[in-house]
Formats: C-alpha cells, sequence, structure tokens
C-alpha cells in the first residue's frame, strides 16, 4: 500500500469552460457562465488523486509566461511541482457545456519543447523513479515530443518495474500501446480508432480490448459513459454499471475515473471494491462543474448502488 504517486502531463492547459443553452455553429453563441483554470488530463488526474489522499507529485512541461494558476492550483493541493518550466505560454483550451449535457472541446497544439526542455525532463522522471512505484502519463503531446519518444518513456519506466497507468488518443495511444504500460482506459471511440472498426456493442468492444491484451498489458479498462466500466485483468472481466445520474457536464469524468483506478490499487482494494469505487466516483464527477472530490458520502452512497458483474473470461495466447 501507497499514497505516493506521480502524474504527467506532458501538454498541460488552461480551460476556458463556457455553459450555454445551445451551441449555434455558425454565428453568434451566448455563454451564460465561464471559468479558466488549470487542466489537462494529467493535472485533472492529480487533483483527484489529492483529494483521495494521495501524496501527489506533478511534471510535464509549463509555460513560463502564463503559470500563475498551476502554481496556485499546486500550492491547493498539497503537490509537489516538478514541472520543467519553459519558454512561452501555455495553450488555452475551449470547452462549450450544453444544457443537455452535450461537450464541444476546441483544443490548440501547445507550446514548443526543445531537446534541452526534453532532456530535463527525462533527468526528473529518473529521479523520481527512485522512490516511486506508480506514474500516471494522461493527456496529449506537444509540439517536440513524438509518439514513439512518449512511447520510450513509457518503456523505461516499465523496465525499472513501475506501474504506469497510460491515457491518451491517436497516434499517441498507438505507439505507446506496444510499450508495455500497465494499465489503459480507452473509451470506445478510442478503441474503435485503434482496432480501425466501429464499435457498437460492448461485446464488441470486449473483443477489441481483448485484441489489445496480446500486448501484454495487464490492466485494459473500456469506459462507456452511461454504460458504465468493463475492466478486464488476468482474463477476466467484470463489468461496473452505475445508476442513471443527473448529467452536468462530462468534463474530467474520464480522468476521474483513471483516478479511482489509480488510487484503488495503491490501496490494495480487492477487484470488485476497486472497480465499483472508481466507477461511482466517475459517474459522480459528471453531476458537477469542475474536477475533484465533493462529497466523501455521496461518493460512498453511490458505491453501494453500482451494478457489479462478470462477464466472462478471455485466454491470453502466448504467441
Amino acid at each position: 500500500m501507497t499514497t505516493k504517486v506521480v502524474t504527467i502531463t506532458l501538454n498541460p492547459a488552461l480551460d476556458l469552460t463556457g455553459s450555454l443553452d445551445t451551441l449555434n455553429v455558425g454565428t453568434v453563441s451566448l455563454v451564460k457562465q465561464g471559468s479558466l483554470h488549470a487542466a489537462g488530463k494529467g493535472v485533472n488526474v492529480a487533483k483527484v488523486l489529492s483529494d483521495l489522499g494521495a501524496d501527489v507529485t506533478v511534471t510535464g512541461f509549463l509555460g513560463k509566461d502564463n503559470q500563475e494558476m498551476f502554481c496556485q492550483l499546486f500550492e491547493e493541493m498539497g503537490a509537489h511541482d516538478e514541472f520543467i518550466r519553459i519558454q512561452g505560454s501555455t495553450r488555452i483550451n475551449v470547452k462549450l457545456v450544453e444544457a443537455s449535457g452535450e461537450v464541444s472541446d476546441i483544443n490548440f497544439p501547445g507550446i514548443n519543447v526543445t531537446n534541452e526542455d526534453i532532456a530535463a525532463f527525462e533527468a526528473t522522471l529518473l529521479r523520481l523513479a527512485q522512490d516511486h512505484d506508480y506514474f500516471v502519463l494522461a493527456g496529449s503531446l506537444p509540439t517536440g515530443v513524438s509518439p514513439s519518444l512518449c512511447a520510450s518513456w513509457i518503456e523505461k519506466l516499465h523496465s525499472l518495474g513501475k506501474r504506469v497507468l497510460f491515457d491518451s488518443s491517436r497516434d499517441a495511444l498507438a505507439a505507446g500501446l506496444n510499450a508495455h504500460p500497465w494499465l489503459i482506459k480507452p473509451n470506445d471511440e478510442e478503441l474503435s480508432q485503434f482496432v480501425g472498426r466501429e464499435l457498437v456493442t460492448p461485446e464488441e468492444c470486449r473483443t477489441a480490448a481483448a485484441e489489445l491484451a496480446e500486448k501484454g498489458i495487464e490492466n485494459i479498462v473500456v469506459s462507456m459513459g452511461a454504460n458504465g466500466t468493463m475492466w478486464l485483468n488476468q482474463g477476466q472481466w467484470l463489468h461496473a454499471k452505475p445508476p442513471r445520474m443527473s448529467v452536468v457536464s462530462t468534463v474530467g469524468a474520464g480522468d476521474t475515473l483513471v483516478a479511482g483506478l489509480c488510487w484503488g490499487h495503491m490501496q490494495n482494494m480487492d477487484k470488485e471494491s476497486l472497480i465499483t469505487f472508481a466507477t461511482a466516483l466517475s459517474a459522480l464527477a459528471v453531476t458537477q462543474v469542475g474536477v475533484g472530490v465533493t462529497s466523501e458520502t455521496q461518493l460512498i452512497t453511490l458505491q453501494k448502488e453500482i451494478q457489479l458483474q462478470p462477464v466472462g473470461t478471455f485466454e491470453v495466447s502466448n504467441k
């Protein structure tokens, strides 16, 4: 059991979030209320882990010119700040949340990372690996960090016996899958992109995920929104489904799921408790604006309402 964890956000962002009735494409849309806050998938995971009681170290690349909100958040979290400061400004991403719960993301490419920045990050990563076993690498890649380079960091941590939870998409995900991450959390859309075919049913998602198990990935967690979470581990599937939730915003729900999965493993929860805990945590996240654990009482109550069922086994070949 441990409380120590490192979250890696290679391409953080300031999230500009606006709530509106309906997004009118091609014309004016009026935002009812908005907020600007430090974010990025790894940063969101760190926030939730901190709320759960973890001793969090945050690292990645952060622009020098607009770092204040990040510094303030890390101080409020009590996180150890090991971000590499680089020239320029961290990107601003736009999230538009409609009254229906539909979210439109407008993501910018991010800051340019130099070879010198990369060398500083690699030195930091190796130093942190001396006394940390859990690493969460989440989010997209900035300019200057190739998918193969990112994959090499996962492989290095794996070779050191570290547990790497990897949550990314597109080319970064494709490269990282071959680098032996310990846990991945694709949603059904990301899973579909990887296998190159449309996935409609849970059965099709399980078949696709089983193909990834052939790569030696120990934990494959498929997030399916309101349909819950499926987890493949040691040839066994578990499916945890939450009750119907009143959705306010889905922003950060996937990151919250990753944090719950990480914390559950760090606390040596049994399988059933772990998947229901992580699923409840993620389900609770959609009922609020912003990322974080707002009510432990609600979390405990909701966890008891999660429907849990085994959905069969899968034999991993030895080829």
